[in-house]
């Protein structure tokens, strides 16, 4: 947690105007289409990747690398059946460090407030921000996932949560970790339901 105290660091910003470039931690779910079951099986509370599934990993792993100029780190996430959930921090790069700096310095990234609003593309430019980092992810995981099953797709949409203060951030990991023992009661497991559910703050 000292790196996750000390490191990113934002200044707040009015929700609806948030700059989805600027340092922070984010809290990612991504969803099949139709959520339909691509990524593998969950046995004896543990997740059975699939190919597909085992592409979901190793190319969400790859983040940092192939973006270092956007200083990114991954927290805890999970390839579940049906959906992904992870945790993404942007550092200061040179792409947010002036944004934040002409607002007069940052604050610790755990005061963010807090956000469960479906992220859309219709806020800023989408280039070296959370939608870049997902779009660029979705489009490689597709790519190969289409070699082995080419109906593979994802929904159109992800969902995000700007996470908040270090409780927060524990809570959502640990909802992360225990995501594949709690399967048979998550709302991602019932294909009727529309509901996503965000760990409690």
């Amino acid at each position: 947690m000292t790196k996750f105290k000390n490191k990113y660091r934002i200044e707040p910003a009015r929700l609806k105007n948030w700059d989805y470039a600027k340092s922070a931690a984010y809290y990612i779910t991504i969803c099949t289409a139709n959520r339909k079951h691509f990524f593998g099986k969950i046995e004896n509370e543990e997740m059975m990747y699939s190919e597909i599934g085992k592409i979901v990993e190793l190319e969400w792993l790859k983040t940092p690398d192939i973006r270092p100029d956007m200083n990114i780190e991954l927290g805890e996430f999970v390839v579940m059946p049906n959906h992904f959930h992870g945790i993404v921090f942007i550092g200061d790069n040179e792409f947010n460090g002036e944004r934040d700096g002409e607002r007069g310095g940052g604050r610790d990234a755990m005061h963010l407030v807090s956000t469960d609003d479906i992220y859309t593309n219709k806020f800023g430019p989408q280039s070296k921000n959370v939608s870049s980092i997902i779009r660029g992810f979705k489009s490689a995981v597709t790519i190969h996932a289409r070699n082995i099953n080419p109906e593979f797709g994802w929904q159109p949409r992800f969902y995000d949560r700007i996470i908040r203060d270090a409780k927060s951030y524990e809570v959502i990991s640990k909802y992360i970790i225990n995501n594949p023992k709690k399967w048979f009661e998550d709302a991602f497991n019932k294909s009727t339901t529309n509901d996503i559910h965000h760990p409690s703050r």
